[in-house]
């Protein structure tokens, strides 16, 4: 069961640019585990299941110029350092608070990636899997230097720390990987590809996500690591068959069946709590 709930959750990372990774608990509750065992054991999967995908980015000679490293940087490092503290404050609500919380950032993200998926089809098909294609730049606040370059303007720093904390900071509070901020937070600072975001993004989560998980088994006793070893190895399975079918799948209609099944496997969630 859990290697099944791993390869779909490596899956919906992998065939979506963004806003994948929060199916995790959800489906993690669904087999019984309880909301805070579930954030943890997301965090890992996500973790696991990025970090593969990320060498797996850095190691293609093709992909690995569609990389923003500085900027990616600054997301990663602000946001690892906030992922313990958003960790620690789940660990101070009580359940059905935290639960609450999560449906709606679930409700959120489906609603963005259902209206990302109508308003712009032709971006669904830049997934964190794919071959990084180019696709058109779109306008930004902050503009590329003539050597190519990220240029660390103030207003594009305190853009990237602000936006790399409040990643970090849902990640160790719900357990989500923050490709549904990331993704557009870079798009809006700089004239880059969509190809370029997804890919930078998946390095971004996998260091997040790590650092919420190692705060996890500092936190929380008890961990059972055969199922998280289940969840992870499910959800790098899950990112190599995405990566073998992405080219035949991906698009506005698959992301918008992500978009209604995070709605009703969050909803089948918060009923079964209250039930």
């Amino acid at each position: 069961m859990l290697l099944a709930i791993g390869v779909l959750i490596g899956l919906a990372l992998g065939l979506t640019g963004a806003g994948g990774s929060v199916f995790a608990v959800p489906l993690l509750m669904l087999a019984g585990l309880s909301i805070s065992s579930a954030i943890g054991i997301s965090l890992g999967a996500v973790a696991t299941s990025a970090l593969y995908g990320s060498l797996r980015i850095t190691l293609s000679k093709k992909s690995v110029r569609k990389i923003l490293w500085l900027p990616g940087a600054i997301l990663a490092g602000t946001g690892a350092v906030t992922a313990p503290l958003g960790k620690w404050l789940g660990l101070q609500m009580p359940e059905i608070l935290l639960l609450l919380g999560f449906s709606a950032l679930a409700s959120v993200i489906a609603l963005r990636m259902w209206l990302s998926a109508s308003r712009h089809p032709e971006a669904t098909k830049v997934v964190r899997v794919g071959d990084f294609k180019d696709t058109p730049q779109p306008d930004s606040l902050c503009k590329l230097s003539t050597n190519g370059q990220f240029q660390l303007r103030p207003r594009c720093l305190s853009g990237l720390i602000i936006g790399g904390a409040l990643v970090g900071l849902l990640s160790g509070l719900f357990g989500v990987g923050g490709g549904f901020l990331i993704v557009p937070l870079l798009l809006l600072l700089s004239p880059i590809s969509m190809a370029q975001a997804v890919s930078t993004s998946l390095l971004i989560i996998a260091a997040i996500s790590s650092s919420g998980f190692i705060s996890h088994l500092t936190l929380s006793p008890g961990n059972d690591w055969q199922l998280l070893g289940l969840a992870a190895g499910g959800g790098v399975l899950g990112m190599i068959i995405g990566q073998a079918i992405s080219h035949k799948i991906t698009g506005a209609r698959l992301q918008k069946i992500f978009a209604i099944s995070l709605l009703v496997v969050s909803s089948i969630t918060l009923l079964r709590y209250f039930l």
